[in-house]
């Protein structure tokens, strides 16, 4: 029996699946106004996330990490729900594959035509730049 006192329902899902779901200790993730951490009865909260890495300290003392390209943080009492368009489980990260999109992106970004292809070759730029800083940092914590 988990003692719901000490630990927080975390659940981490992509468009495509439920990347993480368990109980935590504590989440630590990228708010847009910097860096969130999240225990246990934290005040309900719901706000926009930037991409980057979810590290959840889980209840048995591991750690999981989790790369997100943005996406929604919801926080109840007793439940931390991540929601994003691209979750990848840290030990599924490939670095050649993020750096070869992190070139194309340059490449869009060089040979953008208007505004829009050059906010949308920016954003790529920055997930990827974001998802190989997470891969760097999870490789570093193992």
């Amino acid at each position: 029996m988990v003692d719901s006192t000490h630990t927080i329902h975390v659940d981490v899902v992509s468009a495509e699946e439920s990347i993480f779901s368990g109980e935590a200790r504590f989440v630590a993730l990228p708010g847009e106004a910097g860096e969130l951490g999240i225990y246990p009865r934290h005040t309900p909260l719901i706000t926009r996330i930037r991409p980057g890495s979810v590290r959840i300290e889980k209840a048995d003392g591991t750690e999981e990490f989790v790369f997100v390209a943005g996406g929604v943080l919801e926080v109840q009492p007793n439940t931390v729900t991540v929601l994003s368009d691209t979750a990848i489980r840290g030990k599924d990260l490939d670095e050649e594959k993020a750096n070869e999109s992190r070139r194309a992106a340059e490449e869009a970004l060089k040979n953008a035509k208007s505004d829009i292809d050059l906010a949308k070759a920016q954003s790529e730029l920055a997930v990827m730049a974001a998802q190989i800083a997470a891969l760097r940092k999870y490789r570093q914590k193992r």
